[in-house]
């Protein structure tokens, strides 16, 4: 068979398609030899190269509302509402895969450089702060730092990889795009800021100095009320669109017109264009609908895969 490589797109809680057409090359004797992946692309596509596609399947398909909110992990607002930490927690549960070394599959992802606006490709090292970079939508969740670079989603500059799957050695792309039928200030940080350094209002207040202790008491409780009143905006009986939802459907709405301009200049083999564009950012508890829609797609073009591959 020809070298087969997947381009796995951005789009939070549609990311669920990827599992369906997984599963659908699989089901269809198709082996996956690359895999690029941007933002939840990057989180799939990670997973089932360690071979655990299977696993979460099943943790994606048991998700409810109130499981969706407890992978929440706010913190007082900064540089993002979300701090993403909890990727570690989400991605460990599957696979015992550290480093990019422990993949049965070579995964490339896709960041942005916030203090560039680059691309960055991150292929080696802890496949979890890989992960958490190319997830991290400006804004919503805090960006990651890796020496010089603040990284956030790569869905800024690259929402569907084909490029580098291809720069990769496949020789038929297959490519996935989450963000069809859509609706309609640079941030820095000091310098002095050290790689990996994180801030901890709870370390303060265990402090002995009770000018800050008290300082960092006072910050720990607006921090609940953040957390009480973000949850809040999640009460779906309100018809109106919180804060969050409205800068990733911005976010989204940028990344779809991103993605044409680039599918113009790199096209795939085979695009699969799950229609899913009702589903906002967190919808992760719709993953029955995403996972058949991305399986139904997929074997929609099965017969010209399988003529490609082979």
């Amino acid at each position: 068979m020809r070298k087969v490589g997947l381009a796995l797109g951005s789009g939070s809680a549609r990311g669920w398609a990827h599992i369906g057409v997984l599963e659908a090359l699989e089901d269809n004797q198709i082996p996956v030899d690359y895999i690029a992946g941007t933002s939840i692309g990057a989180f799939v596509g990670s997973v089932y190269a360690a071979g655990e596609i299977a696993s979460l399947n099943e943790f994606a398909l048991g998700m409810n509302w109130r499981m969706v909110l407890s992978y929440f992990d706010v913190v007082f607002p900064k540089s993002g509402f979300l701090d993403g930490k909890k990727v570690h927690a989400l991605f460990s549960m599957h696979t015992q895969a550290r480093t990019f070394d422990d993949l049965r599959i070579p995964v490339k992802m896709v960041a942005t450089d916030l203090n560039t606006g680059q691309v960055v490709i991150l292929d080696e090292g802890n496949i979890i702060d890989s992960i958490r970079a190319s997830v991290s939508v400006p804004g919503v969740f805090t960006p990651v730092r890796r020496g010089k670079q603040l990284l956030v989603d790569g869905g800024l500059v690259n929402p569907i990889p084909v490029d580098i799957v291809r720069e990769m050695g496949a020789e038929v792309i297959i490519a996935v795009d989450l963000n069809t039928g859509l609706a309609a200030t640079r941030q820095t940080v000091p310098e002095t800021a050290k790689p990996g350094e994180e801030s901890s209002w709870q370390d303060l207040i265990s402090g002995k100095n009770e000018i800050i202790s008290r300082l960092a008491r006072s910050y720990v409780d607006a921090e609940k009320l953040i957390r009480d009143k973000i949850g809040s905006w999640f009460d779906r009986s309100d018809p109106k669109p919180n804060i969050i939802e409205i800068m990733g459907t911005t976010i989204d709405i940028m990344e779809e017109q991103i993605a044409r301009n680039n599918l113009a200049l790199h096209k795939p083999d085979v695009l699969i264009n799950p229609r899913l564009g009702d589903l906002s950012m967190f919808d992760f508890d719709e993953a029955g609908r995403s996972i058949r829609e991305g399986y139904d797609k997929t074997m929609e073009q099965m017969e010209r895969i399988l003529e490609l591959v082979r």
